[in-house]
């Protein structure tokens, strides 16, 4: 049984007692879930968009997070649209960016970097050096 792409749970309220917020974007739920599981167990909040549309209307309308875990390929608006996006949003200038994607061939590589991403992984990740690097930019409350 599947479900729509941008069914995940609406975002939580961003205050500033709250944990860091990590925006994650992600098409898989399964990628989205299990990050999302990783991130609130070392004491981020983490808010899922399933897709690029889902995320440009979030980077529009909502504070900034802490850090944005970015897939490349994504319905409606890829990943390097978004970079672009975040860098050219005021609240979102400085914001890291971590690409998380499968998409890991130089080119690609460099084109995220160039765009203004911070970081990137390809997939398959590994946990721990995925956490590692996100605390490069964020620490936990």
């Amino acid at each position: 049984m599947s479900t729509p792409q941008n069914s995940y749970p609406k975002p939580m309220s961003h205050n500033a007692n709250a944990a860091p917020c990590i925006l994650v974007v992600e098409d898989d739920e399964h990628i989205a879930q299990v990050l999302k599981f990783m991130l609130e167990r070392q004491g981020y909040q983490a808010t899922l968009c399933a897709d690029g549309a889902t995320a440009r209307s979030h980077i529009a309308s909502q504070p900034a997070a802490a850090l944005v875990l970015l897939d490349v390929m994504l319905p409606h608006v890829d990943g390097f649209e978004l970079v672009g996006l975040i860098r050219r949003n005021e609240d979102w200038r400085d914001t890291p960016i971590i690409m998380l994607t499968a998409k890991n061939m130089e080119t690609d590589i460099v084109r995220a970097l160039d765009a203004g991403a911070s970081d990137y992984i390809a997939k398959p990740f590994q946990p721990n050096e995925l956490l590692a690097r996100i605390r490069r930019h964020v620490r936990p409350r």
